[in-house]
């Protein structure tokens, strides 16, 4: 599996913008309703769905220098859980700061990573790449020759498995 991070909405300001400008508020609330009960399903309680669209970017790059260092998968897990249960700001450096060294990466390793030219490109190129693969939204699995878009049931990626098996 290769997990890659990218911009959906690279528009996005810094500050976040509006879920409801973004999509409507009539559509964020059914957003937040599937995703409860999304979340529920799992077992999952208490999880905070901000109002803002974050900008990613200053995370993305961290995520990059993360996975040279042999420490994506728990900088990911910490980046996630900090979005959706904590309250953290994936905009803000001390907040990326506490999220770094939590994973084990060094200090200043935010600071490197959001001003260094070479993350930042593979930022660009995987959003690029993203749009030449047709992704619209978020998560996306490659499955075989199948995609599967958005939060869907275990069951569904368990049958896209079967049939590329």
């Amino acid at each position: 599996m290769d997990w890659r991070g990218f911009e959906l909405h690279p528009e996005t300001p810094r500050g976040g913008m509006p879920l409801a400008e973004l999509f409507g508020a009539s559509r964020v609330a059914g957003m937040r309703r599937y995703m409860e009960g999304f979340a529920r399903g799992f077992g999952l309680e208490g999880m905070r769905q901000p109002d803002r669209l974050p900008n990613t970017r200053w995370a993305l790059a961290l995520c990059e220098l993360a996975r040279d260092r042999g420490k994506l998968d728990d900088f990911r897990r910490l980046a996630m859980e900090a979005h959706w249960r904590r309250g953290l700001n994936l905009e803000n450096g001390p907040d990326l700061s506490l999220l770094a060294s939590e994973a084990g990466l060094p200090a200043g390793a935010a600071d490197e990573s959001m001003a260094d030219p070479q993350y930042l490109a593979r930022i660009d190129a995987t959003r690029a790449e993203s749009h030449r693969m047709g992704v619209t939204g978020i998560p996306t699995f490659f499955i075989g020759g199948e995609r599967v878009v958005g939060c869907v049931p275990y069951e569904d990626l368990a049958s896209a498995v079967r049939r590329a098996s």
